[in-house]
Parts: C-alpha cells; sequence; structure tokens
C-alpha cells in the first residue's frame, strides 16, 4: 500500500513542473541560432543553452518522479479494488449461505 503522503508528493511534483515550464518559457526560443554564432555571441548562446538544457533536465526528472508516484498510486488503487472484489464475493457467499439455511428451515416446519 502506498504511503499516505503520495498526495502531497504528486501536488509538490506538479507545482514544480508547473514552475520549471514556466521558467523554461520565459527564456523564450532563440529563432536565430545560425546569426548567434560568432565569436561575440557564441559565450551567451551557450549559457543560453546551458539554462534551457539545465531546465529540460529539472523538467524531466520531476516527470520521472512523478510518474512513479502516479504509478505507486495506482497500484495502490488496484489492490483496494481486488479487495473490494473478494469481500464482495465473501459477502455473496454469505448471504447465499444465509438464504439456503432459510429455506430449509422453513421446509422442515412446513412438512411438521
Amino acid at each position: 500500500m502506498a504511503n499516505i503522503g503520495a498526495g502531497e508528493i504528486i501536488y509538490d511534483l506538479r507545482k514544480k513542473i508547473q514552475e520549471t515550464k514556466s521558467e523554461l518559457n520565459q527564456l523564450g526560443l532563440v529563432s536565430d541560432i545560425p546569426e548567434l554564432i560568432t565569436s561575440a555571441n557564441l559565450l551567451r548562446s551557450n549559457e543560453y543553452l546551458l539554462k534551457v538544457n539545465d531546465k529540460k533536465t529539472t523538467l524531466i526528472s520531476a516527470y520521472e518522479i512523478y510518474s512513479k508516484s502516479l504509478e505507486e498510486l495506482l497500484l495502490s488503487v488496484f489492490e483496494i479494488q481486488q479487495d473490494l472484489k473478494e469481500v464482495l464475493k465473501e459477502q455473496s457467499f454469505l448471504i447465499s449461505k444465509q438464504s439456503k439455511k432459510k429455506t430449509k428451515s422453513k421446509s422442515k416446519t412446513r412438512k411438521k
């Protein structure tokens, strides 16, 4: 069974994903990469690409943890579902057993 705190982890990761996406969007997209390849701008473009790469790495990492948390949560749901099925089967069996006893006891009293 997953920890009760899985919801908090998922919320925090989702928040981190949104913040990272926002930061990535704020960095913008450089459309004139060929023009940046001059000796004066080469350093700036490299810094830009490093920042973008860092944000994308952070985003991928957050998605990885987020998906693992969701998988754990989903496994818990499936375990609960299986447990509920077993409980329903057991209750069904008990109900049918009780109804058979009642029918037998009624038929015995009628024969007398």
